[in-house]
């Protein structure tokens, strides 16, 4: 497992409870509709749902409202977090850069792991029915669980995916024949917190250094005095990554 989905046992997934399942589900739908409505004049901005390989995801979709093939972002959220997490932050940047942003509605179930490349590629494939994607241009922003996620992606959809930011996470010893997957060597951002108290800086350190060792174009960043909220270092992780991205389109 890349990086273990559950990291720790203060992250362990509550019990698929009927009745907990249908207060989340309709916690989420309240919160999903309240960003879908909020939409402005720049933007089109819904919810959709896609279904991946007999199952079903629910996706944040924005797109600017200039019919051009645009850059685009997918947008992985931590374990216990919601698609608003990463895609509140990154909304108004997105509106000023033309991007399109795709925050999907992640499971912690531990089967996921392997079939979340695939379904990434497929929320994708669905969003480029609903607007002009640049396909040299889809970039992962993936913090926390879904930088476990991100790396997956990146290893085994690196001829799909043009480059990866990785907030706050780091591969396991054990997985690192993932690299082996990846038939292109996909550029990765990484970002850390020196503060952060469930992602220490030594597995991050040699995660890099694995990747570089490996070939793999890396942009390492600790962000001082940070921990692990995504939003509060938003606006520098943004600029940042949007900036490595602009350097690295799919060739």
């Amino acid at each position: 497992m890349v990086g273990g989905i559950l990291p720790s046992p203060a992250l362990q997934p509550v019990q698929n409870l009927p009745v907990r399942r249908k207060q989340l589900s309709l916690a989420l739908g309240v919160l999903l509709a309240r960003v879908a409505f909020g939409t402005r004049p720049a933007d089109a901005q819904t919810v959709r749902t896609v279904t991946c390989g007999g199952a079903s995801y629910r996706y944040i979709f924005a797109a600017p409202k200039f019919n051009r093939p645009k850059p685009t972002l997918l947008l992985l959220h931590g374990a216990g977090g919601h698609a608003t997490d990463l895609f509140l932050p990154w909304r108004d940047f997105a509106a000023t850069h033309d991007a399109v942003l795709i925050a999907p509605e992640l499971t912690r179930e531990r089967a996921f792991e392997a079939i979340a490349p695939a379904v990434f590629r497929c929320i994708v494939d669905d969003a480029r029915t609903a607007t002009a994607i640049d396909p040299k241009r889809i970039f992962i922003v993936g913090h926390s669980m879904g930088g476990y996620l991100a790396y997956d992606a990146a290893m085994v959809q690196s001829e799909y995916f043009a480059a990866v930011a990785v907030s706050a996470a780091a591969l396991d010893p054990e997985d690192e024949g993932i690299l082996a997957k990846a038939t292109r060597k996909i550029p990765i951002a990484i970002f850390i917190g020196d503060k952060d108290p469930l992602v220490p800086l030594a597995p991050v350190r040699r995660t890099r250094d694995l990747l570089v060792t490996a070939g793999f174009p890396v942009q390492y960043e600790e962000i001082p005095s940070h921990d692990h909220q995504y939003e509060l270092a938003a606006d520098h992780i943004n600029r940042a990554a949007w900036k490595f991205f602009e350097a690295h389109p799919l060739q």
